[in-house]
């Protein structure tokens, strides 16, 4: 069974306690979230595609956000988009496809989002240039950061590694060369921060706004923030 696999399957199931599970009003996505509002509506947003919908918690708070707006939400596990069907969400906006394929054309909505989805895909990269692509006006990140979290001792290690560029060989050791690591309360994961993909926004979207969206321990947010959101916009 390869890792994509896996972790739909743990989501089918466990799809009944999703959201006891994973989502809180005031975590770091419903954070995210508010910050990514505020700047749709500066912005004038009219559509919004969310990447791993799940069970359309982003539809949820954003519609009175944005009353005018389409929103859609693109979820691949069957058991998660019943579970936001049954809650009210359309079959037309919240639809099943990967990130990886978005089956949209270029610029299709005007912001495309993701929250806590790409540290549990093997390539990153390939959905962020899928966002990147369908995307007119911007792009939403809210995810882990892999350099942040842990103890201040752990993280200085970690800065060590990263500024001597052995990332990948020092997760290749830890993890005996699977890449992914596994806990009954996230599934499959794989070691990543939203800096690994900050650049590839900068082509299209060169304006970026980068906040923590837990407390920030230290100074620096790649150093000192678990979890980070970058808003990444046309000039």
């Amino acid at each position: 069974m390869d890792d994509t696999t896996r972790q739909r399957n743990y989501y089918e199931r466990t799809a009944a306690h999703y959201e006891a599970m994973h989502v809180q009003s005031d975590d770091e996505h419903g954070i995210a979230l508010a910050l990514f509002a505020g700047m749709a509506r500066k912005l004038g947003a009219q559509s919004v595609l969310d990447i791993g919908a799940g069970t359309g918690r982003a539809l949820e708070l954003l519609a009175p956000e944005l009353p005018h707006a389409r929103l859609v939400g693109i979820e691949p596990v069957d058991g998660l988009r019943e579970i936001g069907y049954s809650k009210g969400i359309s079959k037309v906006q919240l639809i099943g496809g990967s990130g990886e394929e978005l089956p949209f054309a270029d610029d299709s909505f005007d912001f495309v989002i993701e929250t806590g989805v790409l540290h549990h895909v093997p390539n990153p990269a390939k959905v962020v240039a899928e966002m990147v692509r369908v995307a007119r006006l911007g792009v939403m990140i809210s995810d882990s950061n892999k350099f942040g979290q842990g103890s201040r001792s752990v993280r200085l290690f970690k800065s060590v590694v990263d500024r001597l560029g052995l990332w990948t060989p020092f997760i290749w050791i830890q993890t005996k060369g699977k890449m992914s690591k596994w806990n009954e309360g996230d599934g499959l994961y794989y070691s990543y921060s939203v800096f690994d993909n900050v650049d590839a926004l900068s082509s299209k979207f060169p304006r970026k706004f980068v906040a923590n969206t837990r407390p920030l321990a230290g100074h620096s947010l790649r150093y000192g923030s678990p979890q980070v959101c970058v808003v990444a916009i046309r000039e």
